[in-house]
């Protein structure tokens, strides 16, 4: 397949086209997408993390893409989801809101993006990825004030970019971004704590 057909705004295109009810399940966004669905998850429950969304939405994206990242690890080529989790549906405009917002911020990165570094999107690779993504789901669970979500959410954002465009470039870069919130996260923390400790 040509890297560039599907590209990753198409691909997020297609699945908003695709759904025109009122509710989305994740079961069959799941089935939509088959062999794309590890990298366009992750971007579709990562960009709610980066963008104003309802209260509860992190704890929602960082337990399914929990469950991903850990498919991923342990080297699935098919995704498979809790049949509770599979039922589970949000709404349509939520969707629309997510391809919308990063529609233009992801055909800007196609423009450069290309396969590349095989080896850093090969399935040791991905593995590595998964797993990484399973501790990025768990830093979401935590409640973490003022723009605790937005680090991990944005280094899922990377890993899904780079795995639909097969760039191992930008899956070097996810995990950059992963250092990255991983450090803010811990600072953001540790300023919490000694702001608590101040207090009482």
């Amino acid at each position: 397949m040509d890297h560039r057909t599907p590209r990753t705004s198409e691909l997020l295109a297609a699945v908003l086209a695709a759904h025109t009810e009122d509710k989305v399940a994740i079961g069959d966004l799941v089935n939509a997408l088959r062999n794309r669905a590890f990298g366009i998850l992750f971007l579709i429950f990562g960009i709610p993390n980066c963008i104003p969304m309802p209260p509860g939405i992190p704890v929602i994206c960082g337990i399914i893409l929990g469950l991903i990242g850990a498919q991923m690890m342990i080297g699935r080529q098919e995704l498979w989801l809790p049949e509770k989790v599979a039922k589970r549906t949000f709404s349509r405009s939520m969707l629309e809101s997510i391809v919308t917002h990063s529609k233009p911020w992801i055909e800007r990165f196609e423009r450069f993006s290309r396969p590349r570094y095989e080896q850093f999107a090969g399935p040791t690779a991905r593995r590595v990825v998964g797993a990484t993504v399973v501790l990025l789901g768990f830093i979401l669970l935590l409640p973490i004030p003022f723009l605790g979500n937005l680090p991990p959410g944005f280094a899922v954002c990377v890993f899904g970019l780079g795995l639909v465009e097969r760039d191992g470039l930008v899956i070097l870069a996810g995990f950059g971004a992963t250092l990255l919130g991983l450090a803010i996260t811990g600072l953001m923390s540790w300023a919490i704590w000694q702001g608590a400790i101040a207090i009482f």
